[in-house]
């Protein structure tokens, strides 16, 4: 075998395997890690003839390296080593190394927490810190406690940042074994500060066309995504003519196997590469010939948005970890050279790490598998624990799916669910269409849905993708690649749902079903048009989303979007993926998605209320009809959904009022601080709010029309709100006014914190110290006023202000109101609202 920088570091790997059951391996992208350490492992003596289990959370590198593994050993894969990822697999009966990818594993933990027959399981890439290898972990870790007294399965976590001795935290404190790698100097070049807004293909296409006249060898261009990658190309293969030695290679997820190949392998004799990739050549896959990296410094990610329930792509700056991998790339073999695209003031404000997926992901997979595995997030050991807010959205989701029993548990169709290679709403949507009757159209539509659109910026109609799965040669070779993908999708699907249909529809190819299919996987992407033939629609979850441009789709008034978002530049939620939806299936097979309400509410353009018994999907309202009239517990519910939607300010609050409502919360603060609790009760607007039907609804049986708020006595009510004998304890220990020397009655303002005493100077002389309210507990500030009611201090401490302060303000004071009283000594003087006391 050739050399590899790792191998300097495989016999202390060995040896701490050997010693401990966790250990972590940290070595640098190019070190050889991915494909040495489990070929240098077989031969290990604990092992005992088992198995290696190495997650890879790419496919591309995946198959990469088993391939590579193999071929270092003289054989094929499926041989010794072998792979299983989506759509693929190549293992045999001999296979000892198997490389796996996606939720795969965890799936094979679930079936087998043991893991029978494996010896190791090597987490690779660690660092990229994917969804499904912390699950993984996790239920590995939790696997082994299960099987504690039999022999322990061995954890290897190989890293490629300098994150270890996080990593050996979390496995008890497990040996860091490192290898320092081979690293050829790498000249950095930077470039000009990115602009907001810019578009990154021109700069990219500039730097290529530079690297190619002033660099040899091959060149890495990192790109965020698949759209950037095809722009780029065109604009190159349109800049660089015929020119046969240079080869033009794009390399992502969606390529057919053979154009990986062609992007990974070396170039041939006389030719150079020019590759252009996403972040999955950042690490494991090595790119042959490679010595020149060009880096946009983008990357694409998906972050899941607890509040909408949506995910969206967003295109963010990676981080300066990924920065040096991917720079890394150039000088494996040679010497090499960087084309950073942004400047080094903006690379030295970039963040340190990326963000784990398990903190910005859609949880709703996550959730479903710990529900099969009968545990909670915090029963479990994670890097970083999954999201509160994100991990109860998806227990929601689950719970509207029917995957989750009244208690928590996994229902029989929560299991069926887990089972099912995909994300919980195609799972639902397979399992209800099968039952249906609808198997084929249910594959169809879950492939399609599980992979990138196949005819992205044709139209957002779903039925147009399903009608390329039949159109067969008809179609571009780019597009046949995608649409056989699709369909080994849907037949690895039909695989999975062998049970005959129960209750099976009758025309089971009627294209209405294809609406009804999309709904059963987003019922809160019901979609109903806000006017006919209109480009906005409300979704069934509350919110908007429109068509960016004129679509056949807007003729339809019912809709079901399975894509939407915004993107960069945009403010509004996008459909970009939809099918239209017969709302007379809400009668039939979508009728679990119908609630009946009884509501009493507002009719906004004529301000009154309306009784109604209202179908509703979601916030969409299917039908309604009068009713007489409803119970008074449904009317004050209604009345109070009122409130609550349109505010406190709804009600007469008045300048004295809010003020009220600050002398309440000064006592109640003062309380908390001394002693944790207090008799006063919390009325903030928040609270107030929450305790609607404590404090308000006794008081709106004669509420029926919007206006009849504002004639609320609000300042009764809430002088009610406070037991016998606080409103007396108000006045005393809160007063509105006090009694300052001159014997003026002043306002305090109780909407400052402390409440504030504006007052003129010269009606304070002879008070030695500062006032004082709630029982002596809270000091007042005092605003001193000029005669022409104008601050000149602000003070908190009047005794400091006469001693230190007076003397100079009495100066500045007696030149611009000589006619006034400044005496020498205030705090003998005689106190005065006026000019002079009288008889000066």
């Amino acid at each position: 075998m050739t050399p590899l920088p790792i191998d300097a570091a495989l016999p202390a790997l060995c040896s701490a395997l050997l010693e401990r059951d966790e250990v972590v391996l940290q070595a640098p992208p190019g070190a050889g890690k991915t494909t040495r350490v489990p070929l240098a492992l077989l031969r290990e003596a604990w092992l005992g003839g088992q198995s290696i289990l190495m997650l890879q959370p790419r496919r591309v590198a995946a198959r990469a390296a088993a391939e590579r593994m193999a071929g270092e050993l003289g054989e094929q894969v499926g041989e010794t080593v072998g792979y299983r990822i989506r759509l693929d697999s190549r293992v045999g009966p001999r296979t000892r190394i198997e490389v796996v990818t996606e939720g795969i594993l965890a799936r094979r933990l679930q079936d087998d927490p043991a893991l029978e027959g494996v010896g190791l399981v090597i987490f690779d890439e660690f660092h990229l810190r994917n969804l499904d290898s912390d699950l993984a972990l996790a239920l590995s870790l939790s696997g082994r406690e299960l099987f504690r007294d039999e022999q322990p399965l061995k954890v290897l976590l190989m890293s490629a940042t300098l994150e270890g001795e996080r990593l050996s935290r979390l496995l008890d404190d497990a040996p860091v074994v490192t290898s320092e790698g081979r690293m050829f100097p790498v000249q950095t070049r930077w470039g000009q500060p990115y602009r907001p807004g810019e578009f990154i293909e021109p700069r990219v296409v500039r730097a290529c066309l530079e690297a190619l006249d002033e660099q040899g060898g091959s060149i890495l261009v990192f790109l965020p995504g698949l759209a950037e990658i095809r722009r780029v190309h065109q604009q190159l293969a349109e800049a660089l003519g015929d020119r046969p030695e240079l080869l033009l290679c794009p390399l992502h997820g969606e390529l057919e196997l053979n154009a990986q190949r062609a992007a990974i392998e070396p170039a041939p004799v006389g030719k150079r590469k020019l590759v252009l990739a996403t972040n999955i050549a950042e690490t494991s896959l090595t790119i042959e010939g490679v010595r020149v990296v060009i880096d946009a410094g983008l990357e694409r990610v998906p972050r899941f948005d607890p509040g909408t329930g949506m995910t969206r792509l967003d295109t963010q700056r990676i981080s300066r970890a990924s920065a040096e991998q991917r720079a890394g790339r150039a000088g494996r073999l040679e010497p090499g050279v960087c084309y950073r695209l942004w400047s080094q003031a903006q690379h030295e404000q970039l963040a340190a790490h990326s963000t784990a997926e398990v903190l910005q992901a859609d949880l709703a997979g996550l959730a479903l598998q710990l529900a099969r595995w009968g545990v909670s997030p915090d029963q479990l050991r994670w890097l970083d624990q999954p999201p509160a807010a994100a991990f109860a959205q998806a227990r929601e989701l689950l719970l509207r799916l029917g995957a989750l029993k009244a208690d928590g548990g996994l229902s029989a169709h929560g299991r069926a669910m887990a089972v099912l290679p995909a994300h919980p709403r195609i799972g639902h949507l397979l399992l209800r269409g099968h039952a249906l009757g609808l198997t084929a159209m249910a594959c169809e539509v879950a492939a399609l849905l599980g992979e990138r659109d196949i005819l992205r910026g044709a139209g957002a109609d779903l039925h147009s993708r399903l009608a390329m799965l039949d159109a067969g040669a008809r179609l571009p070779r780019q597009a046949q690649a995608a649409v056989q993908r699709v369909k080994r999708l849907a037949r690895q699907y039909r695989g999975f749902l062998r049970e005959h249909p129960a209750r099976p529809v009758a025309d089971p190819a009627h294209p209405r079903w294809l609406g009804c299919l999309l709904a059963l996987a987003y019922p809160d992407r019901v979609a109903c048009q806000r006017r006919a033939g209109g480009a906005e629609y409300r979704l069934a979850n509350g919110r908007a989303a429109l068509f960016g441009e004129v679509d056949a789709l807007m003729k339809h008034p019912w809709l079901v979007v399975a894509e939407l978002g915004s993107r960069q530049g945009q403010r509004e939620e996008r459909i970009y993926l939809a099918c239209d939806l017969e709302a007379g299936l809400f009668d039939t097979v979508l009728a679990e998605q119908v609630t009946t309400l009884d509501a009493l509410d507002w009719d906004e353009r004529e301000g009154v209320l309306r009784a109604e018994r209202q179908r509703r999907v979601g916030e969409l309202v299917l039908a309604r009809e009068p009713l007489p009239g409803l119970d008074a517990s449904a009317r004050g519910r209604a009345l109070l959904g009122v409130v609550r939607r349109k505010g406190l300010e709804l009600l007469p609050w008045t300048a004295e009022l809010r003020q009220f409502q600050a002398r309440v919360a000064l006592l109640r603060g003062l309380d908390l601080q001394r002693d944790g609790h207090s008799p006063w009760p919390d009325l903030d607007d928040t609270a107030l709010l929450d305790t609607l039907e404590q404090w308000l609804l006794p008081y709106l049986d004669n509420v029926s029309r919007l206006s009849h708020f504002g004639q609320l006595d609000l300042a009764s009510i809430l002088r009610n709100a406070l037991p016998w004998p606080l409103p007396q304890q108000l006045e005393e220990m809160a007063p509105t006014h006090i009694e300052v020397p001159s014997g003026s009655s002043i306002r305090l303002d109780y909407g400052e914190t402390p409440p504030v005493l504006a007052v003129r100077l010269q009606e304070l002389f002879g008070l030695a110290s500062t006032p004082r309210i709630a029982g002596g507990r809270q000091p007042l500030m005092l605003h001193l006023l000029s005669p022409a009611r104008r601050p000149v201090q602000v003070t908190q401490d009047l005794a400091s202000f006469w001693a230190n302060t007076y003397a100079e303000v009495k100066k500045d004071l007696k030149g611009r109101y000589p006619k006034h009283y400044w005496p020498d000594d205030p705090l003998v003087a005689e106190p005065t609202a006026r000019a002079r006391p009288r008889g000066r």
